[in-house]
This record gives C-alpha cells, structure tokens and sequence, in this order.
C-alpha cells in the first residue's frame, strides 16, 4: 500500500500544475456552500440578538429598514430627524422609556453616538476603566474603538468635520474620554457615547465664546458701550469645552425642537407597548413606530432566498467541476498509456495499477476537502467580524 501511495503521490508532485488546479477546484466548490452558510448564520444570528432586545424604535416616517439599521447597527442615517419633544411625550405617558439617539457624526472610523446614560443600562454594557459621561465634551469608549484608537481615560478625541461644504454650522469637537467600557463583543464595542447634548453642540446648536470683557479679547471688539460689548466675527467659538469654559455654552432655540435620529422605546410591560403603538399608529403624526425583530427577520427572509439560489447554484457549479475533474482524470489514464504498458511489463497487476489511479484521485479530493474544512473553519473562527462587514 505505501508503495501505490508514494507512485500516485510522486505522480501528482510532478504534475504540480494540474494537481493545482484540481485541488483549488475542488477546495473552492465545496468551500462556497459551507463559508455561506457559515457567514449568514453568524450575521442572522448578530442580525436577530440585538434586534430582539431592542423593543420598539421611534423615527421620522420612512424606510423602515433604514430606521432599524441606523438605530440599531448605527449606520448613517438617511432619514429625517424627529424632535427632542417625542423622548418627553413617551416618558409622560408612563408606558415606556424613551432613550434618545443622535449618530449624525464620526470620530475616525468610529460613530459617534448621542445618547443617555440609559442607553449603556439598557444595553448592559459595563464600564472597564474610568467613568460614564457627565457633562458637555465628554465621551465614553467602545472597546475595540478604544484599542484601535489607542486612546485611555484622560486622553482627548476630535470629532470629524460634518463635511467640506457643511453650511450648518457644525465643527470638530475636542472631546475628552473619560471611560472605557468593556468588550460585550457588539456593536457597542465599535462606537463613541456621549451625552446627546454633545451631540447637538457638534452639530452647533450650541456654542462657547471668549470672554469679551477679557483684555485678551479686546482684538475682536468692534465696539464698547456702558453695558454692551459688541464683538465681530474673530471671536472663535470653542472647539473644546473645559471647566474653564463650560459656562460660556449656550443653546440656540428650544432643545424640545432639537433634533433625533431615533428613539428606542422601552415599555413597561407587553400591554404598555401594545398601547403606545395604537397611539403612534392611529394618529396623523409624521413619525412611525416599528418593532426592530419584524423588520430584521423580514431583512433576513430575503437574505435567506438569495442565499438558497446561491446554494443552488453552486450545486450545478460542483456537479460541473466535478464532472471535468473526472473528464480530465480520464483523459490522463489516455494519455499516460505507455507508462501504464511499462508497468504492466515490469510486472505491475492491473489491480495495482488501478489502486495508484484510485489512490491520485482520492489524494486530490481529500486535499481539497482538507482545505475547504480549514477554510470553513476560518470562516467560523472570524465569522463574526465578517458579518459586519457585509451586513455592517
């Protein structure tokens, strides 16, 4: 046996090229069903875990797939903003706890979530270092936006500019991070808190100024009167709120009219919930109110089908493959006709020579296996990171 084995090994050594290709064939069609089924289970799994704790969302009237997305996974959002005011009619109605959410901005790669200290309760998301935010320009760390930031408690993070044609008024931010929270191993762990009031001064709806009555602003007066400083437009508005300066930041307007991407809404009990829909549902008012476990399991419905025809597909791909793997397979039993006649003159069975040819195949097929389990493992191993990025 270890003599038909080393005869077909060295045959396919020489033969690398084709041993190559074969084994990659065979890897790739049996590697794509398992990685797929792999990847979107993980991802449905992710998908429906945090969709189901999640009660109830309130957003502007719109895709709802948006809205669920953007609230839950914190993509960026598309669709209007509601007002500050629903988070106060929810918690009046005593059915229900409302957690504000503002995602309009970035620091890096990481979004930056306005929110309440709520939301981290909710959530159950520990803190790992330092403390929770308190008070304007603070900010509180994901674990893996904190190890990929590099950043501790006591470090300081910029917000990213709105955008090069940004006519709101909005302005990097220089935050302080003040906590960091533990690896929940979820989205959490991707994203920058602070309190939804930070949010909003990034947005610059509100803002610091230099103290004009100071000597050192004296450079930015237009105009001194008994009781009234005029000042001009080189007087900067603050990028980073200190004690120093906190007094100084000032809203503009109503923060009730202030904007939301999303509420989540946290009934009482499953009566309460029952109860607050009929009020969303019922009336004219511009907003919906949705439960996030339909709207993903719907998501996932259409995930699921196009999964199918791609399972099928590859089916009919590997039926294909293997069928040429077998036509060439045959041909070089053709083509290696005088090597075969030189063993059978040597002395060589035709049960022999038969154990080498079964011998290469099942080597091929077994190598390729082999690497579509290590593949599939991979997958499995890392499967998590992967179904964010595809359905992140």
């Amino acid at each position: 046996m270890n003599a038909v084995f080393y005869m077909a090994w060295q045959y396919l050594r020489y033969y690398w090229i084709k041993t190559v290709v074969l084994v990659s064939s065979i890897s790739v069609i049996l590697f794509l069903p398992l990685g797929l089924q792999v990847i979107v289970q993980q991802g449905s799994a992710m998908l429906t875990e945090r969709a189901e704790s999640t009660p109830l969302l309130i957003g502007a009237k719109g895709s709802a797939v948006d809205l669920t997305l953007s609230a839950i996974y914190f993509k960026q959002p598309v669709l209007d903003p509601l007002p500050n005011r629903e988070v106060f009619s929810v918690n009046q109605t005593g059915l229900a706890l409302a957690i504000p959410l503002h995602m309009r901005f970035v620091a890096g790669d990481f979004r930056i979530v306005g929110t309440s200290l709520e939301y981290l309760q909710f959530r159950q998301v520990r803190l790992g270092q330092g403390r929770d935010f308190a008070i304007l320009g603070e900010c509180v760390l994901g674990a893996t936006a904190s190890k990929k930031l590099g950043l501790e408690p006591g470090d300081h993070i910029l917000s990213s500019p709105a955008g090069a044609f940004d006519v709101a008024g909005s302005y990097p931010l220089k935050m302080k991070v003040v906590g960091i929270l533990q690896d929940a191993g979820t989205l959490d762990d991707e994203a920058i808190f602070v309190d939804v009031k930070t949010s909003w001064v990034i947005a610059g709806l509100a803002h610091g100024h230099m103290d004009v009555t100071q000597p050192e602003a004296e450079s930015g007066v237009m105009k001194r009167e008994e009781n009234n400083v005029v000042a001009n437009a080189s007087v900067l508005s603050y990028t980073e709120i200190t004690p120093e300066n906190i007094n100084s930041f000032h809203f503009h307007g109503n923060p009730e009219d202030f904007p939301l991407d999303a509420i989540i809404v946290v009934p009482r009990d499953r009566k309460s919930g029952i109860v607050l829909r009929g009020r969303y549902e019922e009336g004219a008012d511009p907003l919906q109110i949705l439960v996030p476990r339909d709207i993903i399991n719907e998501l996932l419905e259409t995930v699921f089908s196009v999964r199918d025809y791609i399972m099928m597909g590859s089916v009919g791909v590997g039926i294909a493959t293997l069928a040429t793997a077998f036509l060439v397979f045959m041909l070089s039993i053709r083509i290696r006709q005088r090597e075969i006649q030189t063993i059978r003159k040597i002395g060589g069975s035709s049960r022999r020579l038969k154990a080498i040819l079964a011998c290469e195949i099942l080597l091929v097929i077994g190598i390729g296996t082999i690497i579509a389990v290590g593949l599939t493992l991979l997958v499995s191993q890392f499967g998590m990171s992967l179904a964010g990025v595809i359905f992140g």
